[in-house]
Order: structure tokens, then C-alpha cells, then sequence
């Protein structure tokens, strides 16, 4: 099998990641449920990992980095506890979106199209702010072109402006380096499990000091069960119930690695296969491609479609020859279409091999 959807999950898992998820297992008990060594090593563990992820994103604070289930709960919890009745926001995220329609009725927002020219958004913003706009929420890549959106823009521009800036960096982070305080970040929402390489189950929030979020959920927390409120300090105010010490674990290591192979050359090797398999696939008229592949910076992730072939299709005919992409469901900003996204870990014959039996494909569609 040759695996090429990392955009959704990067898998396999490197083996430092896997050892240290079957130690953490073995070793650890519940984080701040207890004082002996276990419950200790598992405090520790996740303390460092806060240590390391606010170092990674440029956040000022560790207490300020905040676990999660993923980057789906990240951008629920940022959402839904900074977002007020009456208030207008304006997104580039289609996450996001969901996530407002399933708030009170009174919130309102704006989504920007993803076929936007990039370098006039600022006046696109500025056309679309109201008395009651209070945050932008971006998405750091689009997902049905694999652009990407220019943070430190975007950061200047809600500075100016006063209004929250919301980044959901799931996409992104591990990819290309990521820091608030030069962007003016003031809510970072990221997934453990994609381009981190850490293990599913693990994302987070890394908040500025000062912005305030109300809990999303409450109960369980450790040492302070029998307080009648949620902790009001951060991360204990937004990280009810038990953590997956365990999966932390495994993101810590994951950091590690990313630290010794170091995030340039890891994204350089990504997109190397990428633009091997775009070169190849560019021969075929058949084969249409979305986004810009010249000067724009993206993610290393080729998003495409067969002319007169459902992406569906195509996914499984890809699958029949031991070939692993994903499937890009249609939303407002785009259609369904088929992606090809790459790890490290790939190799430039997987990569020869996937684009060749595409266009195999594409040729014998005709």
C-alpha cells in the first residue's frame, strides 16, 4: 500500500512516537490525580509538552497551551467561548462555520470564498466589517487549493481593527514554522495527529494572555474535584475530565523528532514529492488541479479532478491498485475532488508510482 492521504492523518506513526505511546501505557497514571510516581511521571509529561508546543508556536505562555481531542474541539472550544451573542464574524474556515450555525441565532457571519484573489482580501475584510465584528477566523490553508493564507496580514490587519484573530492551523502546523506573537495571533487551534506526526486524539489551543474563554465543558479536575466552578485559570478552565496523557506522550516525542530533523527540511522533502508528482500528473489533459503551484506558498497536497469521473470513483480505482489518497467532500467553496498529500516518509518511487497509475487511469477513461 502506498499512502498518501497525511492531510488527514500522517500514518505510519515514526517509531519514536509509537515507543513512547507504548511506555506512556505502561508507566503513567491519571495527570494531577494523585502524588505518586506514576500520576507524577504523566504530570511532567504533559507540563513538558506544553513547554514545547508553546516554544513551537511562539505562545508566551505553557499554562496558556491547552489539550484537546483534536483540531475540531480546538476550534469549537475557541469558537463557542469567545464569541458572544449579537456579535459578526467574518471566516475563511468552513469548519468554522458549522461551528457558528450551531450557535445562538443572534451570531452572524461572513464566509470569504476561497476563489478570492489573496493579495486584495485586506479590502475584501474591510468591506465586510460591522459595529458588531468581533473576530476573523482563518483556516492557515485552503483546503480545495492547498494555498495558503498570509497570517501576518491578516494579524496586522485585526490588530488594527481591534478584532480577534482566531488561526485553525491543522493543516499547517508542522509544516511551516508558526509564531503568534509575530503574527498577532490571538487564538492558535491545532491537530496532534496530522503533520505533528503525533498520535490521534491529540490537538489543542494555544491562547494569548489576556483573551479570555469561557469553559466549554466542566467537571473533573483533578485536584480541585470538590470546587462547585470550573478552575478559572488556564489550562484547568478549559480542559475538563481526564487527559490523554498517552497520546500527549506520543506528541511530545513526535515534537522531538521534528526538532532534530528540523521543520524546513521536513517541509522541503514533502514538497519536493509533491511537485514530483504534479510535474508527472501535468502531462494529462484529463486530470484537473486546483490551486496555484508557481509563487503561492501550500501545504504539500495536490488537489485534483477526472474529468468525467466522480472523485469517489477515482478513490476506489486508486485503492484497487494500492494506492491510498483522500476524498475532499463538496462544501460552498468547492467541489468534492480527490488529494494527494505527502509525509516525509514517502518516498520519490511512491510518488512516480501513485502519479503513473493516475494517468493510467485518466487514459483508459477516455
Amino acid at each position: 500500500m502506498i499512502y498518501l492521504n497525511n492531510i488527514e492523518t500522517t500514518m505510519p506513526k515514526p517509531e519514536p512516537v509509537i515507543r513512547e505511546v507504548s511506555m506512556a501505557m505502561t508507566h503513567m497514571g491519571n495527570a494531577s490525580r494523585g502524588t505518586h510516581d506514576s500520576a507524577l511521571q504523566a504530570s511532567m509529561t504533559v507540563y513538558e509538552t506544553r513547554r514545547k508546543l508553546a516554544r513551537f508556536f511562539g505562545c508566551s505562555r505553557p499554562d496558556h497551551v491547552v489539550f484537546t481531542s483534536g483540531g475540531t474541539e480546538a476550534l469549537n472550544i475557541s469558537v463557542k467561548g469567545s464569541i458572544l451573542p449579537g456579535s459578526h464574524v467574518i471566516t475563511t474556515s468552513e469548519s468554522a462555520c458549522t461551528i457558528m450555525d450551531s450557535m445562538d441565532p443572534t451570531v452572524s457571519y461572513d464566509l470569504i470564498s476561497a476563489d478570492i484573489n489573496w493579495k486584495t482580501l485586506p479590502d475584501i475584510l474591510e468591506k465586510q466589517i460591522r459595529p458588531e465584528t468581533c473576530a476573523v477566523i482563518c483556516s492557515h490553508a485552503c483546503p480545495h487549493t492547498g494555498n495558503l493564507y498570509d497570517l501576518k496580514q491578516l494579524g496586522s490587519f485585526c490588530r488594527l481593527h481591534q478584532l480577534l484573530f482566531i488561526v485553525d492551523a491543522s493543516q499547517t502546523a508542522g509544516i511551516f514554522p508558526i509564531d503568534m506573537e509575530e503574527n498577532n495571533i490571538d487564538i492558535l487551534c491545532f491537530s496532534g495527529h496530522k503533520y505533528l506526526f503525533g498520535p490521534q486524539g491529540t490537538g489543542g489551543l494555544c491562547i494569548r494572555p489576556g483573551i479570555e474563554i469561557r469553559p466549554f465543558k466542566s467537571g473533573g479536575s483533578g485536584v480541585q474535584s470538590y470546587s462547585q466552578t470550573q478552575p478559572a485559570e488556564y489550562p484547568a478552565r478549559l480542559e475538563a475530565g481526564t487527559l490523554n496523557s498517552h497520546g500527549i506522550a506520543g506528541l511530545s516525542a513526535a515534537l522531538d523528532l521534528i526538532s532534530e530533523m528540523g521543520i524546513d527540511r521536513i517541509r522541503q522533502r514533502e514538497l519536493n514529492l509533491m511537485y514530483r508528482f504534479y510535474q508527472k500528473i501535468t502531462t494529462s489533459d484529463r486530470i484537473t488541479i486546483h490551486g496555484s503551484f508557481c509563487s503561492t506558498p501550500r501545504i504539500p497536497a495536490v488537489i485534483l479532478n477526472l474529468i468525467n469521473m466522480e472523485p469517489s470513483v477515482l478513490i476506489d480505482r486508486l485503492r484497487q491498485s494500492g494506492i491510498v489518497a483522500g476524498l475532499m467532500t463538496p462544501s460552498a467553496s468547492g467541489p468534492s475532488a480527490v488529494v494527494f498529500s505527502f509525509s516525509p516518509f514517502n518516498t520519490e518511487e511512491e510518488a512516480d508510482i501513485a502519479a503513473d497509475t493516475l494517468l493510467a487511469i485518466a487514459s483508459q477513461d477516455k
